[in-house]
């Protein structure tokens, strides 16, 4: 116990006195936003990582879906790199740092606005993010409360305050660039101990090929009749398997926290090795996770999935490590947690500042002002998910729950198609934007209401924001199509930004010269 305890509380001076530390680069919108779009690749590439990775997919998504598909479940950590990380920066990053830095856009919602001039959509599009982003954010704190009620048998709710006190303090403190450098720190944490955890469960079932030995053992009826099913290559449901590659790994296109990594990049050459070392950490933290979840069979007779739920598995399956292991495993969690908690938050109290207040509300406000609003938010936005949080724990509220599964797949839904199409495309009209937006919330949401209405195959929340996603991808352009056209000037304007020319190295491009 009092080595847990020690590593908690040197993990929390470490993240409180960086977040001391970068105070003086937020005293500005810019600072606190985007800590001057001076990040670096390695920064920038925990930041992406680790928001992109909580508690959520190493307790609930990983038990869940291994239980469901077995080993088959590491496609979705394979998706989650080559998808999620490695196409989102080769298609999205370049562009997204050069036209938001062009059009002077902080956020997403800011993005729409300046990019089709309108500002009616620019106030949709936060509302939409505060909506779904909230319940999100409320989702982070439910895979800690098995983890800290065996690791130190105290109570949930005492967890989920102090994790909320303590991310707000930082991120308040630092903005950006603070939560940038924890992220990396924390980054580090999740890549050592996930590593550590898969090797530990795996010896504790007598190393890999015996526990792939037990695996080829179980079966299920009710799953399916076919031998060694959840030891097979694609396991006993690939479609739905698919489902759930596709909503987590091209999701990241389309969410708010992710794509505004991409608009603190400092160069060329960060984008480049941010590239790499983002993919390379989703291959180890999101594919080690579901590696690990695809073995939760073998303890089948340790939990009782239909009496605990699939977030039992995966604390049932580290209940048996060494205390060194499982005080890991614990900072390992809150870390995941505290990085997609920061990032959420900051996108939040931001576009509702920046997109929604500024300007509507408040005609005048000027730098200081904007980030004193911001880091009030970011208290408000804090409590509001603690709020719901505790009140899910204690009374199982059910709606709340489904609200946050639908949160991912209505957000990147929405916003997926209208901001790749937007960086990409000149014929892109806000029309197919508006259609997207109001596609995607109303069916995300008519799930949640109606979901036996719906057919069985987009009956699940996650196929549902699969299916809305990929349906964005047609909806704008074919909108788009047959609307209004923008204005030559308009769209050149915003494009303007990629003919500019620039000097670059000889290994870059050959020159004339001889």
């Amino acid at each position: 116990m009092f080595l847990k305890i020690l590593l908690l509380v040197l993990f929390f001076a470490v993240m409180i006195g960086i977040g001391l530390y970068c105070r003086k680069n937020s005293t500005d919108v810019n600072g606190f936003v985007l800590g001057g779009r001076t990040v670096g690749p390695w920064l920038t590439a925990f930041a992406y990582g680790t928001s992109y990775f909580s508690a959520v997919i190493f307790v609930g998504y990983a038990g869940q879906f291994g239980w469901k598909y077995g080993i088959a479940a590491t496609w979705v950590g394979i998706g989650n790199a080559l998808i999620g990380s490695l196409l989102a920066w080769v298609v999205l990053g370049r562009r997204t740092r050069i036209m938001t830095q062009h059009l002077d856009s902080a956020t997403m919602p800011e993005f729409f606005g300046k990019r089709f001039q309108d500002e009616p959509l620019k106030i949709a599009a936060s509302v939409i993010t505060f909506i779904f982003l909230i319940p999100y954010t409320a989702s982070l704190y439910n895979g800690l409360s098995r983890l800290f009620g065996m690791a130190f048998n105290i109570d949930y709710s005492v967890c989920v305050i102090a994790m909320a006190i303590l991310t707000g303090i930082y991120v308040i403190a630092g903005g950006y660039m603070a939560t940038a450098i924890n992220d990396f720190i924390q980054g580090l944490i999740m890549l050592f101990g996930i590593c550590a955890v898969v090797v530990a469960v795996l010896k504790s079932q007598g190393g890999f090929i015996a526990a792939l030995d037990g695996l080829s053992r179980i079966s299920d009826s009710n799953v399916s009749e076919t031998p060694g099913i959840f030891n097979s290559f694609f396991g006993p449901d690939p479609l739905n398997l698919l489902g759930v590659v596709i909503l987590t790994s091209l999701g990241t296109w389309g969410l708010p926290q992710m794509v505004q990594k991409f608009y603190a990049i400092r160069s060329e050459k960060a984008i480049e090795t941010g590239t790499v070392i983002s993919t390379f950490f989703a291959f180890i933290v999101a594919g080690g996770c579901y590696f690990l979840g695809g073995f939760g069979r073998l303890f089948s007779d340790k939990v009782d999935v239909a009496a605990e739920g699939f977030d039992a598995i995966v604390p049932t399956m580290l209940s048996g490590l060494p205390d060194i292991l499982i005080a890991i495993v614990v900072v390992l969690v809150m870390s995941a947690s505290m990085s997609t908690l920061s990032s959420l938050v900051l996108a939040s109290s931001s576009t509702l500042t920046l997109d929604m207040i500024k300007g509507h509300i408040i005609k005048d406000m000027d730098e200081k002002r904007q980030v004193r609003l911001m880091r009030v938010l970011i208290v408000v936005f804090i409590l509001i998910s603690v709020v719901i949080a505790l009140i899910q724990y204690k009374s199982n509220v059910t709606f709340i729950a489904q609200l946050m599964g639908v949160s991912w797949g209505a957000l990147a839904g929405a916003f997926l198609a209208p901001f790749m199409y937007g960086l990409y495309w000149k014929k892109t009209t806000k029309m197919g934007c508006w259609t997207c937006f109001i596609f995607s919330t109303v069916v995300m949401l008519a799930n949640v209401m109606f979901r036996p209405s719906f057919p069985a195959i987009i009956q699940s929340p996650i196929n549902c924001g699969a299916f809305c996603m990929l349906a964005g991808l047609v909806i704008v352009p074919v909108v788009s199509l047959f609307s209004t056209k923008p204005s030559p000037e308009l769209v050149e304007g915003a494009f303007s930004c990629y003919e500019k020319k620039v000097l670059v190295s000889q290994r870059e491009a050959l020159s004339d010269a001889e």
